[in-house]
């Protein structure tokens, strides 16, 4: 029987965003132009780091890396989503539900350090600019680089491999637009106990630890910037960390109300929205933001146009 009851259900139904029809036509064309200019968006800048050799330096790598990561972090939701709003079989697989919040799930936490060792980089650059090249080497960027994304990687492998431990027979109609892991837990028939409190507890930490590195990292930023006795030197390196912080407040807002916050009965459609922002507005905003408040970006930019 308990082999048999692990297989009850295999399929669950995605709610989605609205259920009124005259709204799914609309929200397709609005997502769909969303994603697509993420997609160029971020491409666009990985491209233009990858072609232009003035910008082979860590702080456009790990720029091309956020990128990637926002994009990949876009991509498992999205493309799902828009089928949703023209189909009626809103019907998704087990199987297809675990890769969806693995590939999210493990993007998003890279995101999360990959703004970590941005934030170190732009306190070496600033507070100790003439150590730069030899403390941030190129060797030393990919090394942190590839630690995020292993970080990343590991942290979803832990909570697919719980989710698989749970059974769900009770209902298969999940109130989301993608596979988020605590609707998952709501819906299952099996005691999650130990999956919602592994959650917080990840969640906690490193959303907590990796907030508090980037506070510190710019409070020792914002003072030497204001040490600074040049003004052009004042209003650029503002320039580059005010793009910083916007992106990290926006991503870090949304992620606390979700994971940290505290729970109320009313919460889950503004779930819908916070969740909505960090997986597809976010990774839409990232490319941007960074590269119009950048001018060696913007003049690499120029440079190809011209070509």
């Amino acid at each position: 029987m308990a082999e048999e009851n692990k297989t009850l259900v295999t399929h669950f139904v995605l709610t989605g965003l609205t259920h009124r029809p005259g709204l799914q036509v609309l929200l397709f064309l609005v997502f769909l132009v969303i994603y697509l200019i993420t997609l160029v968006g971020s491409l666009g800048l990985m491209a233009l780091i990858w072609k232009n050799p003035h910008l082979h330096t860590p702080m456009y790598l790990f720029l091309g890396s956020l990128a990637f990561a926002g994009a990949c972090t876009s991509s498992p939701v999205t493309p799902k989503m828009l089928i949703n709003f023209l189909s009626k079989n809103h019907m998704i697989s087990l199987a297809e539900c675990a890769t969806q919040f693995y590939l999210f799930g493990s993007n998003a936490t890279t995101e999360c350090f990959l703004l970590v060792v941005m934030a170190y980089d732009r306190y070496v650059a600033i507070c100790n600019p003439l150590l730069y090249p030899v403390v941030m080497s190129n060797s030393l960027c990919t090394q942190f680089t590839g630690v995020s994304y292993f970080i990343g990687f590991l942290h979803s492998v832990i909570h697919v491999d719980l989710l698989f431990r749970l059974t769900f027979r009770r209902s298969t109609i999940i109130h989301y637009f993608y596979c988020e892991i605590l609707q998952l837990c709501k819906i299952s028939c099996t005691n999650s106990t130990v999956n919602i409190l592994l959650i917080f507890i990840f969640s906690v930490f490193i959303q907590v630890f990796t907030f508090m590195t980037l506070i510190v990292s710019y409070s020792y930023i914002l003072s030497a910037i204001l040490k600074k006795k040049s003004e052009k030197g004042r209003s650029k390196a503002f320039s580059t960390c005010s793009a910083h912080l916007l992106s990290v407040s926006s991503f870090y807002g949304t992620l606390f109300f979700i994971y940290v916050g505290p729970r109320s009965g009313s919460a889950e459609d503004q779930d819908k929205m916070y969740s909505l922002f960090y997986t597809i507005i976010i990774p839409l905003l990232n490319p941007f933001i960074y590269s119009l408040r950048n001018k060696q970006v913007i003049d690499a930019l120029r440079r190809i146009t011209k070509r």
